[in-house]
């Protein structure tokens, strides 16, 4: 059994029992100068964050809590499961495109904050998170439970996330390796689109019977449809003024492509059923994509993602599924 099991709570909350062992000092926080020259689970290094904060953190980390949905989407596909991990946006549970790699994780935050009592209980050895979730004004506090990154930006390049990710968990040439497969893939099915290539995309989730925006800007959706050369409606160009932007259904029209990527927060069964609804609605059987069968009802929680690239290989998944010969 690790040590870090054996570490009672009330010493992770406020590090300052009087314990022998760098171990705990790790585990608080403790920014001791520690080079990383120990061997075997206690051995530490120091890395950089997005904040500009030195944090010294274990080189070989056992118990990793990830708050947010792209540090965890990145630490599953670098094989590492966390023992705790955050709802997916809209959700109980994490997100149902990671479920199947992440039912062991226990959750303890949501979007907006972490739970502090039950994050503690965990006695993580690392936890990461970045700007795209409210955990982000705790970090201090983070901090006296265990060492605390924050591995990027709001609206930082999901790539440099995810590899500054992989940099926290001592893994970035793994995660450099699964990004140069990835671009091959995307050439490949680039190379494969034939007639649908520059064709224009939308890219809808529908809640609350009406339609919003996502994927707009340079997140994992625009980058991915960018670099597959495909085009955006007019009013799906440009940097997004939020995570998503609603559209009224007295501008239905504007929402049309010749190619929709249609979805909720949740799993594929959720965005047919809201396809349904949709299809009832004034209108939308007069937009060119389902006039011409091209709505492709997809895995909505991988494409409204604050990005990682278990969700990138997703949506592109998808995408060749449908355009790609």
């Amino acid at each position: 059994m690790s040590p870090l099991r054996s570490l009672r709570r009330p010493a992770l909350l406020a590090c300052t029992a009087t314990v022998t062992g760098a171990l705990l000092l790790s585990a608080c926080g403790s920014d001791d100068g520690d080079s990383g020259e120990k061997s075997g689970a206690s051995a530490t290094r120091r890395i950089t964050d997005a904040q500009g904060r030195e944090v010294t953190v274990p080189r070989a980390p056992q118990k990793v809590v990830a708050l947010s949905e792209p540090t965890l989407d990145a630490a599953l596909a670098l094989g590492v499961e966390p023992v705790g991990a955050t709802a997916g946006r809209g959700q109980s549970g994490v997100s149902t495109y990671l479920a199947d790699k992440a039912g062991k994780a226990e959750v303890v935050a949501t979007v907006a904050e972490a739970d502090m009592e039950k994050l503690a209980a965990l006695q993580p050895d690392l936890i990461l998170l970045d700007e795209t979730t409210g955990a982000k004004k705790t970090v201090a506090k983070l901090q006296e439970i265990a060492p605390t990154v924050v591995t990027a930006k709001l609206n930082e390049d999901w790539k440099k996330s995810f590899t500054d990710t992989a940099d926290a968990l001592n893994k970035k040439a793994d995660a450099e390796k699964w990004l140069k497969d990835f671009d091959g893939r995307v050439a490949d099915v680039k190379g494969r689109l034939g007639d649908n290539a520059g064709r224009s995309v939308s890219v809808i989730r529908w809640q609350d019977g009406a339609p919003s925006v996502v994927g707009k800007g340079d997140g994992v959706v625009g980058s991915t449809l960018k670099a597959l050369g495909t085009t955006r409606p007019a009013d799906q160009q440009g940097a997004s003024t939020g995570h998503s932007e609603p559209v009224s259904l007295e501008k239905l029209d504007t929402i049309d492509g010749d190619w929709m990527f249609f979805g909720t927060l949740g799993d594929r069964a959720d965005g047919e059923k809201a396809y349904g609804q949709a299809r009832e609605v004034t209108n939308f059987n007069k937009l060119k994509a389902q006039k011409n069968q091209h709505v492709v009802v997809v895995q909505g929680s991988a494409w409204n993602s604050a990005g990682g690239p278990l969700s990138a290989q997703v949506v592109l998944d998808d995408i060749e599924k449908a355009l790609a010969e």
